[in-house]
């Protein structure tokens, strides 16, 4: 598909008109629609939505405060994630247990106090086998201990604007006034998703940790589906007794990506039952066209003060339009609108703008807008130099 490219000087806001491009026929299935759909009878709340659009699809109590058990490692996932890209952590990079982490009980990788692992096996023993060990020991790697971790959680929720949750742990341990709800974790893992490496992790059936040594430990994924469902490659299960059998999962097929939300079923066959109903739902009625791919170059930006001449503006996640098969598609248009003010320096995964997707005035979504590589503050060598070719061109 043809793209623009647009030469961008940032002192004011900025917009440019893309080509045609398909459109949500419709946001989200008519209430009656809605009403009538009985995907997760045997749960007390579950949500589908669609990834790239966000778009609701389906919802039961989507609202209701719950505890979500260790699906509480997703938001623990997103902020490794993070440190990942931002370049705060290496995957071969090792980590020192502590005597707290390799304390955790339930699930676990059976970590001992004073053993190191890679950050790499540690991702494994978190995504794959929903370790409590491997979790806390990677929140002390990154805040100095789970305390300061939770915290960086918490402020996370704030940030995505998440009304109903709240973290006291980083595993989904039994805890007080610890709880979610299955819209919120949904909104979680559209987040996570961003990172589609997480994937490489999550859609891992079984694998092994410390091969060939005495203490080699099988891992097995929690989540069955990654089995027995095509498409789906991730992302978490959760079970307490208070919880019961809960799964954010999410799957792809023929370019769409959906997550599925249940949270309060009875029993894992149930739960794997209900996500599995819904998937079927999603990819029999809906279908997308992908608009841009994470990290798609869309414009170029010129800072004044930057060390960099040309700065390119890129997506921070995959974006698509969605619309119900059988239906039309109308032409929408995407909009880019860069910020009033642009701080240096820039890093990796900072929001500098957002791309606007509109059917006619009617905004479907918007997505941020960021850099692929970190931007400095020009030396004043480089200012200098830049004004005398200014003058010599002007000449």
């Amino acid at each position: 598909m043809k793209k623009y490219i647009l030469m961008v000087a940032v002192i004011f806001s900025i917009s440019a008109i893309f080509p045609t491009l398909s459109v949500l026929a419709e946001e989200k299935p008519a209430d009656s629609t809605m009403e009538e759909l009985n995907l997760a009878p045997n749960s007390k709340s579950a949500i589908l939505i669609e990834r790239d659009t966000g778009k609701l699809l389906f919802d039961k109590n989507a609202h209701e405060k719950l505890p979500p058990a260790s699906m509480t490692k997703v938001m623990t996932l997103l902020l490794i994630m993070e440190a990942l890209e931002k370049g705060n952590l290496k995957l071969d990079e090792t980590v020192r247990v502590s005597d707290y982490a390799a304390s955790m009980g339930g699930s676990q990788i059976f970590l001992e106090a004073g053993e190191e692992m890679s950050v790499d096996d540690l991702l494994k023993g978190i995504a794959i086998a929903s370790g409590n060990d491997a979790s806390v020991a990677m929140a002390e790697r990154i805040a100095g201990s789970e305390e300061a971790f939770v915290k960086k959680m918490n402020d996370k929720v704030k940030e995505l604007k998440l009304e109903n949750t709240k973290f006291q742990n980083t595993t989904g341990l039994p805890a007080d006034d610890h709880y979610s709800t299955a819209y919120d974790m949904a909104i979680m893992a559209k987040e996570l998703l961003k990172y589609e490496k997480i994937t490489n992790y999550t859609s891992i059936y079984e694998d092994y940790l410390r091969k060939g040594k005495e203490n080699e430990f099988w891992l097995v994924n929690t989540n069955k589906l990654v089995r027995f469902y095509p498409g789906v490659d991730g992302l978490k299960t959760g079970f307490t007794n208070e919880a019961m059998y809960c799964l954010t999962a999410t799957a792809e097929k023929d370019g769409m990506r959906v997550i599925a939300v249940v949270m309060g079923a009875k029993t894992p066959k149930e739960r794997n039952s209900t996500v599995s109903s819904m998937l079927d739902y999603a990819f029999n009625s809906f279908e997308t066209n992908k608009l841009f791919e994470k990290n798609e170059k869309i414009a170029d930006l010129q800072l004044l003060k930057a060390d960099k001449k040309n700065i390119k503006v890129v997506t921070s996640e995959s974006i698509s339009t969605l619309h119900a098969k059988g239906d039309s598609i109308e032409n929408i248009t995407s909009e880019i609108v860069l910020d009033k003010k642009i701080n240096l320096p820039i890093n990796i995964g900072d929001k500098i703008g957002k791309l606007v997707v509109k059917n006619g005035e009617e905004k479907i979504l918007e997505s941020p807008l960021t850099v692929d590589e970190n931007i400095g503050k020009a030396s004043y060598f480089t200012l200098l130099k830049r004004s005398i070719q200014a003058i010599v061109k002007s000449d």
